[in-house]
């Protein structure tokens, strides 16, 4: 059998994508756009989408289309019980960013401890030469040894983000968002998390039980003086409870690199949030070189054990 492999958004991946070694005719876009999705898919067997949503409504049109390879590791672009019921193999990529992204949560987390951008504004507005004595002492300065940080998730990169707070001197806990059990690690409940952390690091996926998992609620149980850091999606933190928290002194900073629509359009209320405490970032924290090739050659692994016979990394 040939399949036909067609890539729907390959801009999204700025790696070398490697053919498949088996028999096949491929067609790539650089992006596609809604209305586009199922013309360019009416001949697919496999479809490769990291972004693309593909529903139910559509997987209804596309009857040969047998595999959808995400190329990333978050999957809520495709319909899981729609691709199960049609018979739709999913796949996701693991494991390919598990320095990439704790790396980027401590740029977050360092900048905002230390009052990065708000001494970076000062010295840019002159304050540093005015002053009296050899230092300009205009921001609180927090040092992470001692600090407690809270991760939700215990993932690959929950983990990885653990290992980097170790070595700063951190306390490190864990609350899980699901039923997920691992070893050596002990998950406490939410609640408790979100009192006790001077970091709180997002890193799940996004689902129907998690999306907006942190409201206003809980970022009032939050010590006034914590961070929260949300690399992992959008959709976990309630944008507008977010803003208020800011607004009200009810965490002390936040960064952000994921947003609830993306690209945002040019009234995103967070796009709004100039202040030194308040950290935007384009959805950047996966894609160094070394991670971004990782994952690309994940996708196409994940493919050809699929058409072989042995699949890995399935979702459905």
């Amino acid at each position: 059998m040939s399949h036909h492999i067609v890539f729907l958004d390959r801009d999204s991946v700025k790696a070398k994508i490697r053919r498949p070694n088996f028999k096949h005719t491929y067609e790539e876009y650089p992006r596609t756009s809604f209305d586009q999705i199922v013309s360019r898919l009416k001949h697919a067997t496999i479809a490769i989408t990291n972004k693309v949503q593909l529903s139910e409504e559509m997987l209804v049109k596309l009857p040969q289309l047998r595999m959808v390879a995400v190329a990333a590791t978050g999957y809520d672009c495709a319909d899981i019980p729609a691709c199960q019921r049609h018979g739709v193999a999913v796949s996701n990529i693991r494991n390919y960013a598990e320095h990439t992204v704790p790396e980027h949560v401590f740029m977050m987390v360092l900048a905002l401890r230390r009052n990065l951008i708000a001494y970076r504004q000062d010295v840019e507005n002159g304050l540093w030469q005015k002053a009296e004595q050899f230092c300009l002492f205009t921001h609180n300065i927090s040092d992470l040894f001692g600090s407690t940080i809270g991760i939700i998730g215990a993932g690959t990169i929950g983990q990885g983000t653990a290992a980097i707070a170790r070595s700063f001197g951190m306390k490190v806990i864990f609350s899980c968002h699901g039923q997920l059990k691992k070893d050596n690690i002990e998950f406490l409940p939410l609640e408790n998390v979100l009192l006790e952390s001077d970091v709180l690091t997002l890193h799940c996926p996004l689902t129907p039980t998690t999306r907006d998992m942190i409201g206003i609620n809980e970022l009032r149980k939050m010590k006034r003086s914590a961070l929260l850091i949300n690399t992992a999606r959008g959709g976990l933190v309630n944008e507008s409870a977010l803003i208020q928290a800011l607004d009200e002194g009810l965490i002390a900073g936040a960064g952000v690199d994921v947003l609830t629509n993306e690209p945002p359009g040019n009234d995103h209320p967070l796009l709004k949030v100039q202040r030194p405490n308040f950290i935007l970032t384009p959805h950047v924290a996966w894609a160094s070189d070394g991670a971004m090739q990782l994952l690309a050659d994940q996708l196409i692994d994940n493919i050809e054990a699929w058409v072989g016979g042995s699949p890995k990394n399935l979702v459905s």
